[in-house]
C-alpha cells in the first residue's frame, strides 16, 4: 500500500517538473511570433529603432567591461559613474542659467539705454 502512495507522488512530482516548464515552453511566443503581431506602425518604429538599441546595449556591455577592470565591484563604480554624471548635469544646468541670467541682463540694459 505503501509504494502506491510513493510511486503516485513520484508521477505527480515528475508530471509537475517536467511537464510544468514544457508547458511554458510550448505556450510562451517566439520573438518573431510577437513581432508579427504588432500593428503595422509599431512594427515599423521597432525596425527604425532597432539599431539604436543595439548601439545602446553594446555601449552598456563596453561599459560593463570597463567597470569589471577595476577592483572594486561592478555595481559600486557604476553608482560612482551615475554620481559623476548627475553632478555634470547639474553643473551644466547652472551654467546654462548663469548665461540666461547674464543674456537677460544684457537685453535690460539695452532697453534701457535704448530708451534714452
Amino acid at each position: 500500500m505503501r509504494t502506491i502512495t510513493w510511486v503516485k507522488m513520484a508521477a505527480a512530482g515528475g508530471i509537475m517538473c517536467i511537464g510544468g516548464p514544457a508547458l511554458i515552453y510550448y505556450v510562451t511566443p517566439t520573438e518573431e511570433e510577437l513581432f508579427l503581431r504588432y500593428n503595422p506602425e509599431l512594427q515599423k518604429r521597432s525596425l527604425e529603432r532597432r539599431q539604436e538599441k543595439q548601439e545602446d546595449f553594446d555601449q552598456f556591455v563596453g561599459r560593463l567591461k570597463e567597470y569589471s577592470k577595476s577592483e572594486k565591484h561592478i555595481w559600486t563604480v557604476w553608482e560612482q559613474e551615475a554620481e559623476k554624471k548627475r553632478r555634470q548635469g547639474v553643473t551644466a544646468e547652472l551654467e546654462r542659467r548663469r548665461e540666461a541670467q547674464l543674456e537677460a541682463e544684457l537685453r535690460r540694459k539695452e532697453m534701457k539705454e535704448s530708451l534714452k
